[in-house]
C-alpha cells in the first residue's frame, strides 16, 4: 500500500479522516510511522513529560454487562467477589495518598452498566472531594443520561472515561450487551455537559489490524477527538472468552500509538494496561512514538501494574519528568 499523503500541516487536528487512510499509517514502514509521530508529538506537549494518573476500582465485580475481557463480569467465573460501592472518604483518602505519591489524576471506576440516580449523590461526593485535593477527577461508571452528566460536572468531574473498545466491526465479537451507538450516546452527553472525554480500546483481543484502525478512525471522526486516549494491551483474564488470545506484537502495539498520536494529535496518549508485561525497552519506544500517559499504582481495576518504585526507576532511566496538572475551577 503507497504511503498516506501527507497534508500540510499534518499535526492539526482533522476530523474527516477515512479508514484507508488511517490502515495506511499503520503500513508505513516503522521508521517512518515512529517519526512522524515523534514530530507531530513534539507540536503540542514536551516529549520529556508524562501525565500521571492513578485508577481505584470504588465498585467492583457483579458487573451485568458480558465485556469479553473483563473479569468483573457476572456472566463469567473468574473468582472475582462483587462489592458495593465504596464510601466517599475511603476514597478520598485514597487519592490524597495518590497525590502524596505523585499522581496528577485520580480516576474512580464501578462496575455497572449504567450509573443509577440512587448512587449519583454518594459518587458526586466523592468527586467534589477529590477535587477539593487539587487533583484532576475522572470516572468511569457505565452509560450516562444527559441529566446524570452534567450533574456530575457540577460536582466537579473533568474527564469521564468510555471506551469504544474496538472498531465497530469486531465489537459484536467482544461484547452483546451493549450496542456501539450506546457508547457513542454517552460520549455524546459527556461533550454536552462541559467535559473532557477520555475514550480507547484494547489491543489484543483477536482484532484484525484493520479493526485496530477502526477503533482509532471512530475516534479521529468524533465532533471532538478524546482529551485523553488510552491504549489498553488485553491482560487475559482466565474464565473469560478471552482468556487465551494471542499477545499483539511488540512493535504493533508501537504502531498502535503512533498512529494515535497521528490522527488524535492533541489527545494524551497513555499506555494504560498491560503495562505490567512490558519491558522498559518497549515502553520508551511508546514514550518516542507519542504515548505521554501512564497509570502509576500497584492494580488497575482488577489487574496488576508496575508498582511505584519501578515506574520511578523508568522515568529516571528516560529523564522524563511529571506533566503538571490542569485542573478547571469547581462548577
Amino acid at each position: 500500500m503507497n504511503a498516506p499523503f501527507r497534508p500540510a500541516d499534518p499535526a492539526q487536528p482533522r476530523h474527516d479522516w477515512t479508514l484507508d487512510e488511517v490502515e495506511a499509517l499503520f503500513d508505513l514502514p516503522f521508521t517512518e510511522l515512529v517519526f512522524r509521530a515523534a514530530e507531530v508529538h513534539r507540536r503540542w506537549f514536551d516529549p520529556t513529560e508524562l501525565q500521571i494518573s492513578q485508577l481505584l476500582s470504588v465498585k467492583t465485580g457483579g458487573c451485568p454487562e458480558n465485556c469479553g475481557y473483563c473479569a468483573q463480569s457476572q456472566h463469567f467465573k473468574t473468582g472475582l467477589a462483587a462489592s458495593k460501592l465504596m464510601d466517599a472518604q475511603t476514597v478520598i483518602d485514597a487519592a490524597r495518598e495518590a497525590r502524596d505519591g505523585g499522581a496528577q489524576r485520580f480516576c474512580m471506576g464501578a462496575a455497572w452498566r449504567d450509573l443509577k440516580d440512587r448512587d449519583l449523590p454518594k459518587v458526586a461526593a466523592m468527586i467534589s472531594g477529590v477535587k477539593a485535593l487539587g487533583l484532576e477527577t475522572c470516572a468511569t461508571l457505565g452509560m450516562l443520561t444527559p441529566e446524570q452528566a452534567k450533574a456530575l460536572k457540577t460536582a466537579g468531574l473533568d474527564y469521564y472515561n468510555h471506551n469504544l473498545d474496538t472498531g465497530p466491526d469486531y465489537y459484536d465479537q467482544v461484547v452483546t450487551t451493549r450496542t456501539y451507538q450506546d457508547r457513542l450516546d454517552t460520549l455524546a452527553a459527556v461533550r454536552d455537559a462541559g467535559m473532557a472525554t477520555c475514550c480507547g480500546g484494547i489491543v489484543g483481543m483477536g482484532e484484525t489490524r484493520r479493526d485496530r484502525a477502526g477503533l482509532l478512525h471512530q475516534l479521529a471522526i468524533l465532533p471532538a477527538h478524546p482529551d485523553s486516549l488510552p491504549v489498553n494491551d488485553l491482560m487475559p483474564i482466565p474464565g473469560t472468552p478471552l482468556a487465551g488470545s494471542e499477545a499483539v506484537d511488540p512493535l504493533e502495539f508501537v504502531r498502535m500509538i503512533a498512529v494515535a498520536r497521528l490522527v488524535c494529535p492533541k489527545s494524551m496518549v497513555r499506555i494504560a494496561a498491560g503495562r505490567e508485561h512490558m519491558t522498559k525497552e518497549l515502553q520508551a519506544l511508546c514514550f518516542l512514538a507519542g504515548a505521554n500517559s501512564i497509570f502509576v499504582g500497584g492494580r488497575l481495576l482488577t489487574t496488576a501494574n508496575p508498582d511505584k518504585d519501578s515506574d520511578a526507576a523508568l522515568l529516571a532511566d528516560l529523564k522524563m519528568r511529571p506533566m503538571s496538572p490542569k485542573v478547571s475551577e469547581p462548577a
